[in-house]
């Protein structure tokens, strides 16, 4: 029978130092780290660093520095409930809307970019987690900004794999996106979100969005062996629906088949479902269960239908997976 997590009102806080990293970028990310920050102090945020897109592509063309705008939004994710927390993450979030160049940007971004100028990536981002009373810290994957190019089956062209680069295209690829690789393809991993793997007690991957967050957390090199022997427990979520473009038609299944593909040397401790995602065949307890985890379910979106998980929810299903293991 497949372990079905309680949803409380309040998560229970974990006693001691619990050490989590939590890797990936975007929405999902912001939303495991939501959760996480409910139950842990010892939270690190992994993010990706490929965005193209947006005010973060604006500025990483003018500046030649990191794509600022995901790890604006882990920073944001972890500011606290209080007056203080939800004023700066409003601050952080707020953009720009004018017809002169500061049109589009964040507030975030800006003042990150600023940071770099003045001190390296991780000093810089300390500083904002320092600012906003962060419950946490945040981290990026990797020292150099990196793109992402993809193998594509176009809608127009199925026969044939046709590459796509760059993380904005291939999330709204006409398509079905095969695999994806990342240029530089051995880019130096930054090192405190190494060591932050090797010492964790739980290492969290996704959700997300599965091909441009996911899985480029995977591909650097020495992030990816540092999760591979980590002794971590490692638990993956699931996204709640399929992604126009980036992941239609696949399937929960498919989405740990193209992990697995990714980095087939990866096992994983415990797979987290949302209830809508099981199918009455056990196809997707069995799957988990060939990357060594169990299979954990709950409802876990913030209304039915949608794709957004519940923070509070997470949290709940986060709590049980960690206290069961």
């Amino acid at each position: 029978m497949i372990p079905r997590t309680p949803r409380p009102a309040r998560p229970e806080r974990f006693d001691g130092d619990l050490k989590v990293v939590s890797l990936g970028g975007g929405h999902g990310l912001a939303a495991s780290l939501s959760a996480l920050r409910r139950l842990t102090t010892e939270l690190t945020g992994v993010v990706t660093v490929a965005d193209n897109g947006g005010s973060s592509g604006r500025l990483r063309e003018e500046l030649g520095g990191l794509p600022p705008g995901d790890l604006r939004m882990a920073l944001a994710a972890l500011c606290g409930d209080d007056d203080w927390g939800r004023t700066w993450a409003s601050v952080l979030q707020h953009r720009f809307s004018s017809g002169g160049p500061l049109n589009g940007h964040a507030v975030g971004n800006l003042l990150i970019a600023a940071l770099w100028d003045q001190h390296d990536h991780v000093a810089g981002l300390d500083l904002v987690g320092d600012l906003l009373g962060a419950q946490g810290r945040v981290l990026p994957m990797a020292s150099v900004p990196l793109d992402i190019e993809a193998d594509v089956r176009l809608t127009s062209d199925p026969d044939r794999l046709t590459i796509v680069r760059g993380q904005v295209q291939v999330a709204s690829v006409d398509g079905q996106v095969v695999t994806v690789r990342l240029d530089p393809s051995d880019p130096p991993a930054c090192p405190q979100a190494v060591e932050a793997v090797e010492v964790a007690d739980w290492v969290v991957v996704g959700p997300g969005s599965w091909f441009t967050s996911v899985m480029p957390t995977l591909l650097v090199p020495e992030l990816r062996d540092a999760l591979i022997s980590t002794p971590a427990r490692r638990v993956l979520v699931l996204n709640l629906t399929e992604q126009d473009g980036e992941t239609e038609g696949l399937s929960p299944t498919d989405h740990l088949e193209v992990l697995a593909a990714h980095a087939p040397e990866l096992r994983l401790d415990a797979v987290i479902a949302d209830t809508s995602l099981v199918d009455m065949r056990g196809t997707l307890e069995a799957a988990a269960r060939g990357l060594g985890a169990t299979l954990f379910v709950s409802d876990l979106a913030v209304t039915p239908g949608s794709d957004q998980h519940d923070p509070a929810s997470l949290a709940a299903a986060f709590g049980h997976v960690m206290r069961q293991a």
